[in-house]
C-alpha cells in the first residue's frame, strides 16, 4: 500500500539532488562544505544502527535517519559524478544509484508513510516489544528491544518473532517472558471466532 508513495517520494529526492548537483556551484561555500560534512554524518550513522542493531526508541526519528542517509548518499554519488573524466564517473554514480529503489531499500523508508500507532509493551529487564506490520502481505513482526538504562532515547533489537494472517490473527499478537531465563514467547490469538487458543513461538533471547 505504502510502496507506491515511497517510491515517488524516493524518486522525487533522486530528482531535488539531481538539481542540487546540477547548480552546485551556485551553492555558497559554508553550505556547501555542510552539506557535504553532515552527508558523511548520517551515513556513517545509520551504518552505525545497522551492523549494531542500535537505534532510537522513536521509529519515526529512525526511518528519518534512513530517509537523511539516503539523500546524503544521493548526495555524494552525484558530487562523485562531476569528477573527471565523466565519461567514466556518470555510469559509475547510475550504478551505484539504481539499487536504491530495490525492495530491501524502499520498504523500511514506507514506515515514514505509516498512519497509525506501533502497539508496543513492557517484558521486564528494561525489555519491551513492538508489534510493527509487514509491508507487503498480511502480517506482523514482534520485535524485542532491550532499552539502556544508562541512555535511555536508545534501544537494541534482541529477537524478532514473526506471525502471519495463515498462523492466526496477526494484529493481535504479542509478547511475553518465557517459562525459562533468557527465553521470549511470542502469542498470538487463533483466526477462528470464538476460538481462546494462541499460537505460541519460543525463542531465546540473544
Amino acid at each position: 500500500m505504502y510502496i507506491p508513495i515511497t517510491t515517488a517520494a524516493l524518486a522525487l529526492l533522486t530528482v531535488a539532488m539531481i538539481l542540487l548537483q546540477t547548480f552546485w556551484l551556485r551553492v555558497p561555500p559554508r553550505l556547501r562544505a555542510f552539506l557535504v560534512r553532515a552527508s558523511i554524518v548520517v551515513i556513517v550513522l545509520h551504518a552505525i544502527f545497522a551492523v549494531t542493531k542500535w537505534s532510537t526508541t522513536s521509529d519515526r526519528l529512525n526511518v528519518l535517519i534512513n530517509w537523511l542517509a539516503i539523500a546524503g548518499y544521493e548526495l555524494l554519488i552525484l558530487l562523485f559524478s562531476r569528477l573527471s573524466p565523466r565519461w567514466l564517473t556518470i555510469p559509475s554514480a547510475t550504478v551505484l544509484l539504481v539499487p536504491l529503489f530495490a525492495s530491501a531499500i524502499v520498504i523500511p523508508l514506507t514506515h515514514l508513510f505509516y498512519p497509525g500507532t506501533i502497539k508496543t509493551g513492557p517484558l521486564g529487564n528494561h525489555l519491551f516489544y513492538n508489534v510493527d506490520p509487514w509491508t507487503l502481505s498480511g502480517g506482523v513482526d514482534v520485535i524485542i528491544y532491550y532499552r539502556s538504562p544508562f541512555i535511555p532515547f536508545l534501544r537494541h533489537k534482541v529477537q524478532t518473532i514473526p506471525f502471519n494472517d495463515r498462523e492466526c490473527n496477526s494484529v493481535a499478537a504479542f509478547a511475553e517472558p518465557g517459562p525459562t531465563p533468557r527465553t521470549i514467547l511470542g502469542r498470538c490469538p487463533s483466526r477462528p471466532l470464538g476460538s481462546t487458543g494462541t499460537f505460541d513461538k519460543l525463542l531465546p533471547l540473544y
